[in-house]
C-alpha cells in the first residue's frame, strides 16, 4: 500500500477527548485506557458502569463516510441514567415494556439503556423495508404493540408519525413520543435499582409477520451468558480490536453481536445505517479499512452486494488486512458467494481465512455455533439425490452428479448442546438429516404473552427447535435448509402463510388456493414464488392479476416475487387436505425445468 494510504489508516489511539457540538468530531479509540474485561458481568447495566470507566465507544457515520456523531460508553451511561429518571416519572411497573423503533442512532441506545437502568423491557421495532409499504408497516408496528402490552412507545421525527398511527387505540399505551420529547419530563430524583440476573432484559421480535408477530423473552442471564460464548470462545476478543456493522438494529445480529458484544468487552464500533449501506455498501469497507477494523460481520446478501458494486477503482484506496474476523450468518451460507468476495477483494488485503460461519437464532439470544477463527470456510460436498431421497448425508464420491456443497458453521458454545432429530423427536446419528434442536442457557423462556407457540418451540427438556434442518459430522453442525414455513430473503424472514394470506384477499383468490414458497438459485439467491390457482382465462386479466400481486408483495414485504397462474386443482395436498407447500415447490421446479440446487428437506406431511 502506497504511504498515503498507510497514514489515511493509521490505528485509533490517541487519547479520547470529547468534542462539543459544531467542532470537528474524532472517532473514540481502539486502544482504550481501562485493562480489558471480557462479559464478566451479570447484567448490561452492570458492563456498562465498567465500560464507562474508559475512553471506547460508538460512532455513527453517514453516507457519505462523514462521522456524525460519537457516544463514548461514558456519555452513554451519563445519558442512560438521566433519561432513567425521566422515565420514572410515567410510574409503570417494573418490567413495563418500552417500544423503540430501531433507527441507527445514539438515541436509540440510550433509550435501550435507559430502559435497564429504570428497570423496564426495552423492544426494538423496524424501520419501513420501502415507501410503499405505508399500511403493511403501520399493521406490523400496531401487531408488536399488541403483542407486547407496550405502556411508552418511541420513533424519532422521520418515523413517529407511523408509530402514533399504529398506537391510535391500542390498550396500555401511555405515550408516544420522540426521544426529545422525553426531555419535556422532569428528572426524578429516584435510586436507580440494580437489575437481577432472572429479569426480563429485553424481547427480540423474530417474525416479519403481520398478524402474529412473536416477542422473544431474553433474560440478563440468558444474554450474558450468550455474549461471553460470543466475546471469548467465537471471536477471542482482545484489547486491539475494533468493529465495524451496517446491520439494523432491530436484528438479533444487529443488537447483540454488533452493539451489546461491542459495550461488554469495552471495544470501540463505526456505524454505517442499513439504508445508507444498500446505497454504498463501499462505504462499510471504507470505515473497515480507514478505522483499522478487526471484526465485522454480514449477512451474505451484504457480500454479495459489495462484490456486485465494486470497481476496480475502489479496490486501490482498500486495506483490508486488518479484518481478522468476518462473520457470516443470519441465512443459509452459499460458498459461492464467500468465494466471489474473497476473489474481489483479494487484491485490497482481504484473507480468506478470515470467513467465519456462525449459527444462532433469536430465540437462542443470537449465537449457537462458530466455526474456528483463522481457518475460513469450509465446506462438504454431498449427494444431492441421497440427501433428497434418504435424508442422508453421502460425501461425493462420483463426478457429474448433481451435487450439494453445506457449509461448515461449527461447534457450539459452551455451556451449549446440538443436536438433530427424525419427526418422532428420536435423536439421529452424524451424518442423518434432520431438525436442529439446541439446549443452553442462552435459550429463551418463551414467546412474551404466547403460551401456544412457546409450546411449540420449547420441548421437553428445554429444547429449543429451531425450525431449521441440519446434520451433524465429526462434531460440527451443517445446515441444509428450514423446516418451518420460512422463507429468508436478504436476511429478513418473511412467513409463506402471510404471502398466501395476502393473496386470498384478491377477489379472483380463493381460500387455500395459493402456495407461497422459495427456491434457490444456483448462485445462492432465494426467490420467492407465489403459485396461485385461477380460473380466470383472458390474458389480460391473468397478467393483471399477475402484476397486482407482484406489486402486493413488494408493498408488503420489500421483495419481489414469481407469480405463477396454474389451473384448478393443481396445487399439491396432503393426506388431511392441507396444501403441501413442499410438494407445491417440486412440482413448480419441475414446470419450470429449473437446474438450481434442491436444499429444503421438509417432512411428507407438512
Amino acid at each position: 500500500m502506497s504511504s498515503t494510504i498507510t497514514k489515511l489508516n493509521a490505528p485509533l489511539t490517541q487519547a479520547f477527548d470529547f468534542q462539543p457540538s459544531g467542532e470537528q468530531l474524532t472517532p473514540t479509540p481502539t486502544l482504550n485506557t481501562l485493562t480489558q474485561q471480557l462479559a464478566g458481568f451479570d447484567t448490561l447495566t452492570s458492563a456498562l458502569e465498567y465500560a464507562a470507566e474508559g475512553i471506547t465507544g460508538y460512532n455513527f457515520y453517514d453516507a457519505r463516510g462523514n462521522l456524525r456523531s460519537i457516544l463514548p460508553y461514558r456519555l452513554l451511561k451519563q445519558n442512560a441514567r438521566t433519561l432513567a429518571q425521566r422515565l420514572f416519572g410515567f410510574n409503570l411497573p417494573r418490567g413495563s415494556r418500552v417500544a423503540i423503533i430501531a433507527d441507527t442512532s445514539p438515541e436509540f441506545v440510550e433509550l435501550f439503556f435507559a430502559c435497564r437502568y429504570a428497570g423496564l423491557v426495552p423492544f426494538a421495532m423496524p424501520i419501513p423495508v420501502n415507501l410503499g409499504s405505508h399500511a403493511i408497516y403501520v399493521q406490523q408496528l400496531r401487531g408488536m404493540l399488541e403483542s407486547s402490552q407496550a405502556s411508552i412507545a418511541v420513533a424519532n421525527l422521520d418515523y413517529v408519525g407511523f408509530l402514533e398511527e399504529a398506537s391510535a387505540g391500542v390498550a396500555n399505551i401511555h405515550w408516544v413520543g420522540t426521544p426529545g420529547g422525553l426531555n419535556d419530563f422532569p428528572a426524578l430524583d429516584v435510586e436507580l435499582q440494580s437489575n437481577h440476573p432472572d429479569e426480563t432484559a429485553y424481547l427480540q421480535f423474530t417474525s416479519g409477520s403481520t398478524k402474529t408477530p412473536r416477542g422473544v423473552i431474553i433474560t440478563e442471564r440468558a444474554l450474558m451468558c450468550n455474549l461471553q460464548g460470543i466475546v471469548r470462545n467465537g471471536l477471542e476478543i482482545k484489547p486491539e480490536d475494533r468493529s465495524a456493522s451496517w446491520l439494523p438494529f432491530y436484528h438479533d445480529m444487529g443488537l447483540v453481536g454488533l452493539v451489546l458484544a461491542p459495550m461488554v468487552t469495552q471495544i470501540s464500533v463505526d456505524y454505517l445505517a442499513t439504508r445508507d449501506f444498500a446505497i454504498r455498501p463501499l462505504q462499510w469497507l471504507r470505515l473497515i479499512s480507514r478505522n483499522r477494523c478487526t471484526i465485522a460481520f454480514s449477512q451474505p446478501f451484504g457480500l454479495k452486494l459489495c462484490a456486485m458494486r465494486v470497481r476496480e477503482s475502489d479496490l486501490k484506496d482498500l486495506d483490508l488486512s486488518c479484518w481478522r474476523a468476518a462473520g457470516i450468518g443470519a441465512e443459509m451460507i452459499r460458498p459461492e458467494t464467500l468465494r466471489i468476495f474473497a476473489e474481489k477483494f483479494s487484491s485490497a488485503g482481504f484473507n480468506e481465512n478470515a470467513f467465519l460461519p456462525c449459527y444462532g437464532l433469536a430465540e437462542s439470544t443470537l449465537a449457537v455455533t462458530f466455526s474456528k477463527l483463522g481457518k475460513g470456510c469450509k465446506g462438504i460436498h454431498v449427494d444431492s439425490k441421497t440427501l433428497i431421497d434418504k435424508r442422508v448425508v453421502t460425501r461425493l464420491q462420483a463426478d457429474g452428479r448433481k451435487q450439494n456443497e453445506f457449509v461448515n458453521c461449527g461447534r457450539p458454545l459452551p455451556g451449549h448442546v446440538v443436536k438433530i432429530v427424525d419427526e418422532d423427536g428420536n435423536q439421529l446419528s452424524e451424518m442423518m438429516v434432520g431438525s436442529v434442536l439446541v439446549q443452553g442457557d442462552s435459550v429463551m423462556t418463551g414467546y412474551f404473552n404466547n403460551p401456544e407457540e412457546t409450546d411449540k418451540a420449547l420441548k421437553s427438556g428445554n429444547w429449543l427447535d429451531t425450525g431449521d434442518i441440519g446434520f451433524l459430522f465429526e462434531g460440527d453442525l451443517f445446515i441444509t435448509g428450514r423446516r418451518t414455513d420460512v422463507i429468508i430473503v436478504n436476511g429478513r424472514n418473511i412467513r409463506a402463510q402471510d404471502i398466501e394470506e395476502l393473496a386470498e384477499q384478491q377477489p379472483e383468490v380463493r381460500s387455500r388456493e395459493a402456495s407461497a414458497f422459495g427456491v434457490n438459485d444456483e448462485d445462492g439467491t432465494t426467490t420467492i414464488v407465489l403459485v396461485i390457482e385461477c380460473r380466470l382465462t383472458a390474458v389480460t386479466e391473468r397478467q393483471s392479476l399477475i402484476t397486482r400481486l407482484q406489486q402486493l408483495v413488494y408493498m408488503a414485504f420489500g421483495v419481489n416475487c414469481v407469480v405463477e397462474l396454474v389451473p384448478p386443482h393443481t396445487l399439491p395436498r396432503t393426506s388431511s387436505g392441507k396444501l403441501s407447500r413442499f410438494a407445491a415447490r417440486q412440482g413448480y421446479i419441475q414446470r419450470t425445468n429449473l437446474t438450481g440446487q434442491l436444499t429444503f428437506v421438509e417432512s411428507a406431511d407438512r
